[in-house]
């Protein structure tokens, strides 16, 4: 008897270890390429945990991930690995346009193979570069499964520390905020609600968007965002104070009532997390472009990076209008061909022309905005084929405008006559717009049923040859990559918020944050080149607001905000007779390489970049509301090259407020290592053109 209970006993405990064994995991590691970074894996109590380590030291504490369904149960608890696997990977993959020529993508890959107690399964793939780590889900077919409907995915980030934080609120409809600069434990996305220059803003609870950048007290910088946002809801992170932790908060559908739907089997996008010990290594992170897939267009010669002027800065100043009914109409033949002319003396690519077709009475403000806008219909004063012959007489390319009115089913519905007029006119860019509330009711800018006609959009546009500047978008995550004619977005508060905001425009410190921030997701149509600081156009009752710059400012913006396309966006008559204008002119839009000379979160930031094909080389630097003084090593330079500088900087009572235009040009003769002091204004900058000489 006593022998049988001691069988019995022993029975017991092994079946006890063998359950631990399934629930339990040991360990599993991957380094990154350099074994700078490390990610560590394992199973606790049924739950996925992993930690990101740097040098050693956690940068992302124990964290994990659960999955909520509709009518499923979730997934999350009871898991088990059933196998993982380790890789490597190199690759040099060439950008058809871009912040550089050639990219390298070297990583150490982990996949794991995780069970629950029902038997489904889910793969997590991990890959581990020097400059951070991306995962993502891949949910494979489910026993009796067809699709799942997702109402929460749970990823955590456990942060290591209280860390100062720049972000905008998790809005679901808009980027356009200004960023605040606190604590972790300080933010309060809350408090951006109802703002009186953000009619569409929605912003449900305490959450951050993304890309969200991070310092620690060590020191490091840290960038948490997503890559390749495929059939899925845009993701937000909620703030948990007490915790130190962010959970992803996905954008949902009131009309639908859930978060992202989709048929087995599928993939999620990318979480991304990127990391430095130097603030400028962000910029030169290529993380989000490496997590999406190789290009799918066979031939994407027909768009060319380019400068651009346009019918659109008057609008925002006064002088006209989008609409033909307020007596001020700005898109005429007559001043297409004016802008047209001043493009072609000046070397310029394209005219972006808004307001050009009808319906802009109505566009906005109505609850029925649908079929406002059918994209092909010119106003009266307005002959497209004229002015698009006349662009092509003179080398100009005319830009295309469609606003939307955020009503996208009309836009599906119009698609394929617009796009197809576009391709018939030889017109190979469009610049996209989304105001207002989402139609139907019920659906954000930023949700799944958005994802998928931004993307609809996208694959038109390489069904037409054209390529897409989108405004009011959903943010970039890299897809540019895959899909080449996905140029530039807005995404951001931008120019025109120095036009007509009520709360004064942006700041000083506003763009040394984008340029570590919403830049990180990629291209931005920011519309740089005011030189009419101070808005003379404008009616001072009106509108007492201004550009919070210098005018040197105003030309490293075109180095330091990327975009392959880059407008001057200020009207003609206010370049004339400016020698500044020279560095305009000049400047590239396509780049060999970029360099970050240095910089910090806020206060300043300074880029290098040669232009591709040239060997010429172009640097910006701009800073906030502080004066400062920086030094700036030449030797990115090649060996054995003399170059012509041309320098464009701040003079000696320079002020973004009291003297915002005044501005020094001077020449001098540089080469690779040469080293040369320069004075920033508060809220100024300093642009050079290094041309290159015969030795």
């Amino acid at each position: 008897m006593m022998i049988a209970r001691k069988i019995l006993f022993l029975s017991l405990v092994l079946a006890f270890l063998s359950s631990c064994q399934q629930e339990e995991s040991s360990e599993i590691m991957t380094n990154s390429p350099s074994g700078n970074l490390r990610l560590s894996f394992s199973i606790e109590s049924g739950k996925v945990v992993y930690k990101v380590l740097h040098k050693g030291e956690e940068v992302i504490k124990p964290s994990s991930f659960s999955f909520d369904f509709k009518d499923v149960p979730s997934f999350g608890k009871g898991l088990k690995v059933v196998d993982f696997h380790k890789d490597n990977f190199t690759e040099s993959w060439e950008m058809p346009w871009g912040e550089q020529h050639w990219v390298d993508n070297t990583y150490n890959e982990l996949l794991i193979n995780l069970e629950d107690k029902k038997g489904r399964q889910l793969d997590v793939r991990f890959k581990v570069y020097d400059d951070g780590i991306g995962f993502r889900y891949e949910f494979p077919k489910w026993e009796g499964v067809d699709s799942l409907t997702i109402l929460d995915e749970n990823t955590e980030f456990n942060l290591t520390g209280d860390h100062t934080t720049w972000w905008i609120p998790g809005d679901w409809d808009i980027y356009e905020h200004l960023y605040s600069e606190t604590s972790f434990t300080e933010i309060d996305a809350t408090s951006k609600r109802n703002h009186p220059n953000l009619g569409q803003t929605y912003i449900p609870e305490n959450a951050v968007n993304t890309p969200v950048t991070m310092k620690t007290s060590d020191g490091l910088y840290l960038s948490f965002h997503e890559a390749n946002l495929t059939d899925y809801a845009g993701m937000t992170f909620k703030v948990n104070k007490r915790k130190l932790s962010m959970t992803s908060e996905l954008v949902g559908s009131d009309r639908l009532g859930y978060k992202v739907k989709r048929a087995m089997p599928f993939n999620t996008p990318w979480r991304t997390l990127q990391v430095s010990e130097e603030a400028g290594g962000l910029i030169e992170s290529n993380l989000i472009v490496n997590l999406n897939e190789p290009q799918k267009v066979v031939d994407i010669s027909w768009f060319t990076p380019m400068k651009y002027v346009g019918i659109w800065w008057e609008m925002h100043v006064g002088v006209s209008s989008w609409d033909l009914a307020s007596g001020k109409h700005g898109a005429t033949t007559e001043n297409t061909k004016r802008y047209i002319d001043f493009a072609a003396e000046n070397g310029i690519g394209g005219v972006l022309v808004e307001g050009w077709n009808t319906g802009w009475e109505r566009w906005i403000g109505f609850e029925d905005r649908e079929g406002v806008f059918d994209f092909v219909t010119p106003y009266r004063d307005y002959n497209l084929k004229e002015v698009v012959q006349y662009g092509k007489d003179k080398g100009v390319e005319i830009i295309m405008h469609h606003e939307t009115s955020a009503a996208p089913r009309t836009y599906d519905q119009k698609l394929d006559s617009a796009y197809s007029l576009m391709n018939e006119l030889g017109i190979h860019t469009v610049k996209t717009g989304y105001v207002g509330k989402i139609i139907p009711k019920g659906e954000y800018h930023h949700g799944q049923w958005m994802v998928n006609h931004y993307r609809r959009v996208v694959e038109k546009g390489i069904e037409k040859q054209v390529a897409i500047n989108a405004h009011e978008p959903i943010k970039d995550t890299g897809l540019r990559r895959t899909y080449p004619n996905i140029i530039s977005r807005e995404g951001l508060r931008g120019q025109e918020f120095n036009a007509w905001a009520l709360d004064g425009g942006n700041p000083a410190d506003h763009l040394p944050i984008v340029a570590f921030t919403r830049m990180l997701a990629g291209p931005i149509d920011f519309t740089p080149g005011v030189f009419d600081i101070k808005l003379s156009t404008q009616p001072e009752d009106d509108y007492p607001n201004q550009i919070n710059t210098t005018l040197a400012q105003q030309l490293a913006l075109y180095v330091v905000i990327y975009s392959p396309i880059q407008m001057a966006c200020d009207l003609p008559q206010n370049y004339k007779g400016q020698p500044a204008f020279q560095f305009i002119k000049d400047v590239g839009v396509d780049w060999e390489q970029s360099r970050v000379l240095d910089g910090e979160v806020g206060d300043f930031v300074t880029i290098a970049r040669e232009e591709r094909g040239t060997g010429n080389w172009f640097v910006g630097s701009i800073t906030n509301e502080e004066a400062r003084e920086i030094t700036i090593n030449f030797d990115f330079l090649e060996e054995g090259k003399s170059y012509r500088a041309t320098i464009y900087s701040d003079a000696e009572d320079t002020h973004w407020n009291d003297n915002p235009t005044a501005i020094e040009i001077s020449e001098i003769s540089l080469k690779k290592g040469d080293e040369k002091q320069f004075n920033l204004a508060p809220g100024g900058g300093l642009a050079i053109s290094l041309i290159q000489t015969e030795s």
